[in-house]
């Protein structure tokens, strides 16, 4: 019986799909990331990537577990991965993979079924980073998001991150397969670039989504006054006055006689020029990484993902951060490459999400999905078989879920369904149980988007009266799906009494 395959698994963190050229946005007439685009030129770029509830800790829990955030518990940042869960990575060291995690971990528990490891502590420092090792009592964390625990070492995070898996794959035994884990920080705020790449950028004009104008006014009470934006819009929360302050990580905006209009720009080309000074650093790292397997000869056996735990808006609908069900946080990058089966240089547009990366990477170890998993393998759909992501479903369907009511970015909770064509949203505005929510309600309301002719979601067409049999549908399949899912809204009676009930 033939070796299964070796598994590379690059994951950064907030990486829009925007900002990798291969995406071909607007930010590639100005940015490009080479090396990442050599893994879709090998393989295959999926354009319909999802995750199930866009922030960084519910993300990587359901990626480890393949579980949707109400199942395994990890709902906001402040929850933590039972240390029991069963998630993929024991089921492949289990079946003799050489297992191994470099990088961001943020579950706050320890990692389990990897041989070894070398986490940042919570958030992590951009630069002379502290990194945890097997021997340390996790038990003795108070605060999981504290960023002293651990052994410091010197330098900038994303380079020791590549630096210790490149010299981690360079001692392996070939005898066995790997799978080993990549996991930056960047280019999560604050987008702390390397002096290196001071000049990226420097004197280009950026393109600006056209929606970074959005008039706010017209959106349903429900989303208007909400979101952390790149204008004054929201005026607790936004790029301008985070980025004018005097002691800013990368140097104070200077907004010093602008208007409106003009502090949004500068805002937005500061915003940018930061964020992509921090993807040249991890582009840069996937160039080493791919270089060593080329010279190993370890390409054509080695299953390359590049990924992030969700996207992040780079200023459409004056918006940063992520959190939303809209497309920018929603979608994920998503670059696979193994070229003795996934034929090079293809484009996917099949419907699949981050609970199905644990019974696809099982899939291509040869082993089963666990009856708990809440995903499908998307396998047969990545080397070319139409239909097969959705297990064979004429329009499937993705559920989404954000909880963390109002924290830190001003993102109301609520949940959605997406297919390939339409997206039915529910703001219910309410901080439920979830932990780290913030005590209050918002107004609840509903949006529906329809894809096909509005890619950008720029019209909510919930109250078109030609749509009242599409969104009577949609409101069925959610309700359906939610029950399937075991995420019921009767689980709350207080979601029973909003006016918007499902």
């Amino acid at each position: 019986m033939s070796q299964p395959p070796n598994i590379l698994y690059i994951m950064s963190d907030d990486h829009g799909a925007n900002a990798i050229s291969a995406y071909g946005s607007r930010l590639a007439q100005v940015f490009q990331t080479p090396n990442i685009d050599r893994i879709a030129r090998q393989g295959v770029r999926l354009q319909e990537c999802h995750c199930t509830n866009a922030i960084c800790t519910p993300s990587r829990a359901t990626i480890l577990t393949g579980q949707h955030s109400h199942t395994n518990g990890v709902r906001t940042l402040s929850d933590r991965l039972d240390p029991t869960a069963d998630t993929f990575v024991q089921h492949l060291q289990g079946a003799g993979y050489q297992t191994a995690l470099f990088g961001k971990w943020h579950v706050h528990s320890e990692p389990q079924g990897f041989d070894t490891y070398r986490v940042l502590p919570g958030q992590g420092d951009y630069f002379n980073p502290r990194f945890i090792e097997p021997g340390f009592d996790w038990d003795s964390i108070e605060n999981p998001h504290s960023l002293e625990q651990g052994t410091q070492h010197e330098g900038y995070v994303t380079d020791l991150v590549t630096d210790f898996t490149l010299q981690h794959l360079q001692n392996l035994d070939r005898e066995r397969p790997f799978f080993v884990c990549c996991q930056h920080k960047a280019p999560h705020d604050d987008f702390e670039y390397h002096p290196r790449h001071e000049e990226i950028l420097q004197d280009v004009e950026i393109p600006e989504p056209e929606n970074l104008w959005e008039d706010h006014s017209k959106r349903d009470p429900c989303t208007r006054h909400y979101g952390t934006s790149v204008s004054d819009r929201n005026p607790f929360r936004n790029a301008i006055i985070r980025m004018s302050q005097p002691d800013y990580v990368t140097g104070t905006l200077d907004i010093t006689g602008l208007d409106a209009t003009g502090r949004t720009k500068a805002a937005y080309q500061k915003y940018l020029r930061d964020y992509l000074r921090c993807v040249a650093a991890i582009d840069e790292g996937v160039g080493r990484l791919l270089d060593y397997l080329d010279e190993a000869g370890l390409t054509q056996n080695t299953l390359v993902i590049y990924t992030s735990d969700q996207g992040m808006f780079l200023g459409e609908h004056d918006y940063i951060d992520k959190r939303w069900i809209y497309e920018e946080a929603l979608r994920m990058p998503m670059l696979v490459s193994y070229p003795v089966e996934i034929p090079p240089d293809t484009v996917n547009d099949e419907l699949v999400s981050n609970v199905d990366f644990a019974p696809t990477l099982l899939d291509y170890a040869g082993l089963q999905a666990t009856d708990q998993m809440q995903g499908r393998s998307a396998r047969a759909s990545w080397r070319g078989e139409v239909g097969s992501a959705a297990g064979g479903e004429e329009d499937p369907a993705i559920y989404y879920r954000y909880w963390m009511h109002m924290t830190h970015h001003h993102n109301p909770a609520h949940y959605g369904i997406r297919t390939r064509r339409y997206k039915l949203i529910h703001f219910y505005g309410l901080p439920l149980d979830a932990s780290g929510a913030l005590p209050f309600s918002t107004p609840p309301g509903w949006e529906l988007y329809d894809l096909e002719k509005d890619p950008f979601e720029d019209e909510n067409v919930i109250d078109d009266p030609d749509n009242a049999e599409i969104v009577a549908d949609l409101k069925d399949r959610l309700r359906t799906l939610k029950i399937e899912l075991g995420d019921p809204d009767d689980r709350y009676p207080e979601m029973l009494t909003l006016p918007s009930v499902l």
